[in-house]
């Protein structure tokens, strides 16, 4: 066949993903990436990702297991196969599916890592006495309070990296109590900010002007090509903030203050399906993974509150 083939087929299948199911562009890049790196080892075996049998993949899986690629890795990389020649058997454009009777690795949802409550005042803390620097002046100060912001309407609202940095200016004239997030597949959703999250980021915007690359579209303008503040940049910037608020900064990262927000909220009494709504899942089954917090708030309503709970000391 020619050798365009299989370029041509992904092109197709992340033109469907984008079109007719809203996928971002991250989602699009791991979908490339993921097809690319398959296309790349089953041709070096002889035969055209487009053409594949179910042994190839199996073959291909095999390898990535001996190359040492973590189970989640492994998994991603068979679903993004398994899209991929459901849209070609969908099309007509192959007459089956290969990857149909392969089933995927099992594993066990790891528990995500969270900080204390302690931790994370400490954390916020210490970015609102940078932000209140009487010292600071022009660009200093407006990244101070830019970083006071980003982690105290992170913590307040748990929304994902993607769409912090991708905030639009226009939320500062929500005088509400509610802010509009736009999230995965381009779905909209209402989202709470405190009041505290709320005067940072107005403290912020009083700056905004002192950064470069400002313009009107973003809260958190950047020079990069989306004209926002890159998840990197913050993740780099969450890390710093953590050495200077004495905690290891491994620990830290946008997607562990996330976890907080949401293993907080459950510990205090929220229920999972609104914990599910506020983090934007589509499905109940990935907000799961917080409910070891529901198993540790049980045991404690049983210890505290059960009449039988202390016989055991008698």
């Amino acid at each position: 066949m020619a050798p365009g083939r299989d370029g041509a087929h992904v092109d197709a299948f992340l033109e469907m993903m984008a079109v007719e199911r809203g996928a971002s562009e991250n989602t699009l890049a791991a979908y490339r990436r993921d097809l690319e790196h398959a296309r790349a080892a089953l041709r070096a075996a002889g035969t055209p990702l487009w053409e594949v049998t179910t042994e190839a993949v199996r073959a291909y899986m095999a390898g990535l297991d001996a190359q040492g690629f973590a189970a989640s890795s492994r998994q991603r990389r068979l679903s993004s196969l398994r899209q991929f020649f459901k849209f070609l058997y969908a099309e007509g454009r192959r007459p089956d599916d290969p990857t149909s009777p392969i089933e995927g690795s099992r594993k066990e949802r790891a528990i995500p890592k969270i900080l204390s409550e302690t931790e994370v005042d400490r954390l916020i803390g210490e970015a609102e006495a940078a932000a209140g620097d009487p010292e600071l002046r022009g660009a200093a100060l407006a990244r101070a309070r830019r970083m006071h912001a980003l982690v105290e309407i992170l913590y307040a609202t748990g929304l994902r990296v993607s769409e912090l940095v991708a905030l639009p200016r226009a939320v500062l004239r929500s005088r509400g109590s509610l802010i509009v997030v736009r999230g995965k597949g381009n779905k909209e959703r209402m989202v709470p900010i405190g009041e505290r999250a709320r005067d940072a980021m107005e403290a912020f915007a009083a700056s905004l002007r002192d950064l470069p690359g400002a313009g009107e579209s973003w809260l958190f303008p950047g020079l990069s090509e989306s004209g926002h503040m890159t998840r990197q940049a913050f993740a780099r910037d969450l890390k710093g903030l953590a050495v200077r608020a004495g905690i290891a900064p491994a620990r830290v990262s946008p997607h562990v203050l996330r976890h907080a927000f949401a293993s907080h909220l459950l510990q205090n009494g929220a229920d999972l399906r609104v914990v599910q709504e506020l983090l934007g899942h589509a499905d109940i089954g990935t907000t799961q993974i917080y409910t070891h917090v529901l198993e540790e708030r049980l045991m404690r309503l049983v210890t505290d509150h059960h009449p039988l709970s202390d016989l055991s000391s008698d």
